[in-house]
């Protein structure tokens, strides 16, 4: 067997890589499933958008984010980041007043980048869809090495803080001594162009800081998706992280109103929940399992997201 390639980790491999470790090494991982029946919620969503401007589609992937911060709502104790220190046996959880969620985005240069949403459980949906495709513009005309390296410089001083200084150098030797391993970041007159653009058009580290929380749409990635994921890293100091799966149709059995029970083809998207076990136990997520059961249940709450007026002559001609 002979290696007929290699590739380097960039910057943004790096820091992902690192913090997935850090994850898998320190977090007991608990995990959960929740299939959603989302035959009748889709049709709703699907009239969110109708007479409105292409431009301004809310997607499913902007709807499930709010699904998951009425959830989170209900569940308080899921929004949280945990301080916690081993070898004394001392933890703290920190709550949050507002729901953050970082999201890994695929962008236009085949990258994957995790953002950060802030304030998303506050919004409506229109605010969270202009907030994300917001994001995603200025992504795209940012230059992620040195996004990146802002940010992994951020981690830097935060680690000597905490006296990591081992760790906190060998970073610093891996990313710019030189060599094959070495991070390329702008220079020169290269770097002050790109510090001339505001900032309200580039990403500053304070659009990949971490969230209180993680929502990845792996549906969006791979829409032919069979199955879902199972095992889902949460990134400390966060203690929960969820994955959206893509839409399938799978036999269930349901009741008529007359009582009786049959089995239909419906459209099920699964859930991946992850918490921390040193910070949650399974009880503390049932009042978000609750919530997410009275969401499906009834889907025309998503006009209550809404900024917009649907009234049900509206609502009748979208049907």
């Amino acid at each position: 067997m002979a290696i007929y390639k290699k590739e380097h980790f960039g910057i943004a491999r790096k820091i992902v890589s690192n913090m997935t470790s850090e994850s898998w090494e320190q977090i007991p991982h608990m995990s959960a499933s929740y299939e959603a029946d989302v035959t009748d919620f889709l049709k709703e969503c699907k009239k969110l958008n109708a007479g409105g401007d292409k431009n301004e589609k809310i997607t499913i992937n902007t709807v499930m984010m709010k699904v998951i911060c009425e959830g989170l709502k209900a569940a308080p104790k899921m929004n949280t980041t945990l301080d916690f220190n081993r070898n004394l046996v001392r933890g703290t959880l920190n709550y949050h007043d507002q729901i953050d969620i970082s999201m890994p985005t695929m962008l236009s240069t085949g990258e994957m980048m995790t953002l950060n949403m802030h304030d998303m459980g506050n919004k409506t949906l229109e605010e969270m869809a202009a907030a994300v495709n917001d994001t995603i513009r200025r992504a795209n005309n940012s230059d992620m090495n040195e996004v990146m390296f802002e940010v992994s410089m951020d981690n830097t001083v935060n680690g000597l803080k905490k006296g990591k200084l081992k760790q906190t150098l060998c970073r610093l030797f891996g990313s710019k001594m030189p060599g094959k391993h070495k991070v390329h970041t702008l220079s020169g007159q290269a770097k002050k162009d790109y510090y001339a653009i505001p900032e309200k058009d580039r990403l500053t580290k304070h659009d990949i800081e971490q969230g209180t929380t993680t929502v990845s749409n792996l549906g969006s990635v791979c829409r032919n998706q069979k199955g879902m994921c199972m095992l889902l890293e949460i990134i400390p100091p966060q203690t929960t992280a969820f994955a959206i799966n893509a839409v399938q149709e799978r036999p269930v059995v349901v009741t008529d109103e007359f009582g009786c029970k049959k089995i239909e083809i419906r459209s099920i998207m699964p859930i991946t929940i992850a918490a921390d076990h040193r910070a949650l136990d399974f009880g503390d997520c049932v009042p978000f399992l609750n919530k997410l059961d009275e969401i499906f249940s009834n889907p025309q709450i998503i006009y209550e997201w809404s900024g917009r007026d649907f009234g049900s002559g509206k609502l009748e001609e979208a049907c």
